[in-house]
């Protein structure tokens, strides 16, 4: 993980994202839905499987705090530094990540979406299953 190709950027994160989203005329069918904090969106399967080692890097280069191993999840509002202290993104590529990691099973909210009001900044928390 000490590779610039690996590190935990925002183009890394939105060209994942991207390359996951279905693409003109394919079958919308199958799809992996995310919920996301202020858009939803269905994945390709075979793509998102394709990027479910590039996911979990990223996902790994979150603080300990976010994980199931370490702090047990936090705030939205936290995930823009990463787990050197480096801001990487702003809230939007945060919500992809998100996604990406809800559509490989490997993120989850830690409270439902009705319960978010009473959080600060009205965000969620959310976990990463590592």
């Amino acid at each position: 993980m000490t590779t610039e190709t690996n590190a935990l950027t925002a183009s890394r994160v939105h060209d994942v994202f991207m390359d996951c989203l279905f693409r003109d005329g394919e079958d919308t069918t199958n799809y992996i839905e995310a919920e996301g904090i202020v858009q939803n969106v269905g994945f390709h399967p075979g793509r998102i499987e394709a990027h479910r080692e590039d996911i979990h890097e990223l996902l790994a280069e979150l603080p300990d705090t976010f994980k199931q191993s370490g702090g047990g999840g936090h705030s939205f509002l936290e995930a823009c530094m990463d787990r050197h202290g480096i801001h990487w993104a702003e809230h939007p590529t945060i919500e992809q990540l998100i996604q990406l990691g809800i559509a490989i099973d490997e993120v989850a909210y830690l409270m439902p979406r009705d319960m978010w009001h009473i959080l600060p900044g009205s965000m969620p928390y959310f976990i990463v299953k590592q």
